[in-house]
């Protein structure tokens, strides 16, 4: 192992060791999550790293690859939902929805060069993007639900619809989900230096370049995000029994 990598890994054990530390010192339930998540990170990572290196320029691979992104994204978000085959059907349609009009926006105007490795990157990016805010979107949902039940049920005696019982809950749950992307969008450049941008930079991209490809990626998580919350929101509000709670 070399010395960077050595320094590497103790950096992040001592990270680890902390936020684990400080659950624990507060008794914060699942405060084995963050460890266990950078396990598995750094694992995927790895073996990623060493499935690219020789199938970054072949389109066959790289399409696999961002099914297996997508697959893997989809599934998370239908178990952080209560997983069912139906919700998985409507997880999986709704992010693809989202997914295809941000990067075929993106490829169609030649605002990124269309070419294996671009899709790689900004497809993985922007599936993770979509999924995050999808989770977020359909929690938030279920929780108001069950928190102003009884406010739905008014409306279903006063014979609204199920949809129209359900459209503000919905719409005050697509609003914060998209929040995340939102703030890190307004404050780039000035609180965070996105990812993407500094990838760039390392590559050896001018600041020009590499700020013109973070904007792109952002506008495109941002896209791609709403049209995934609102296909999914649709589908999931309309209910008329009260949700089941989540787990954590």
């Amino acid at each position: 192992m070399s010395e960077t990598l050595m320094r590497a890994a103790v950096g992040v054990a001592l990270l680890v060791a902390v936020a684990t530390a400080v659950l624990w010192v507060a008794h914060v339930p699942r405060r084995w999550a963050p460890a266990w998540a950078v396990l598995r990170g750094a694992v995927q990572l790895g073996a990623i790293s060493l499935v690219l290196r020789g199938v970054i320029g072949e389109p066959r691979w790289v399409a696999l690859a961002v099914g297996v992104m997508f697959t893997v994204a989809v599934t998370t978000v239908a178990r952080r939902l209560g997983f069912s085959w139906s919700r998985l059907f409507l997880v999986a349609a709704a992010m693809a929805a989202g997914v295809v009009v941000a990067l075929g926006t993106v490829f169609a105007t030649g605002a990124v060069e269309p070419s294996a490795r671009y899709a790689l990157a900004l497809g993985g990016i922007v599936i993770g993007g979509s999924m995050t805010t999808a989770t977020l979107a359909g929690r938030r949902l279920i929780a108001t639900l069950q928190a102003r039940w009884p406010e739905v049920e008014g409306w279903l005696a006063l014979g609204a619809t199920r949809r129209q019982a359900t459209a503000a809950i919905a719409r005050e749950a697509a609003a914060e989900a998209l929040v995340p992307s939102i703030d890190q969008t307004r404050t780039t450049g000035l609180v965070t230096l996105p990812g993407a941008f500094v990838g760039a930079i390392f590559g050896g991209a001018s600041p020009i370049d590499a700020g013109r490809f973070q904007i792109v990626v952002l506008a495109a998580i941002l896209a791609a995000g709403s049209v995934t919350v609102v296909l999914l929101l649709r589908a999931l509000a309309p209910v008329s029994t009260r949700p089941q709670a989540l787990t954590p």
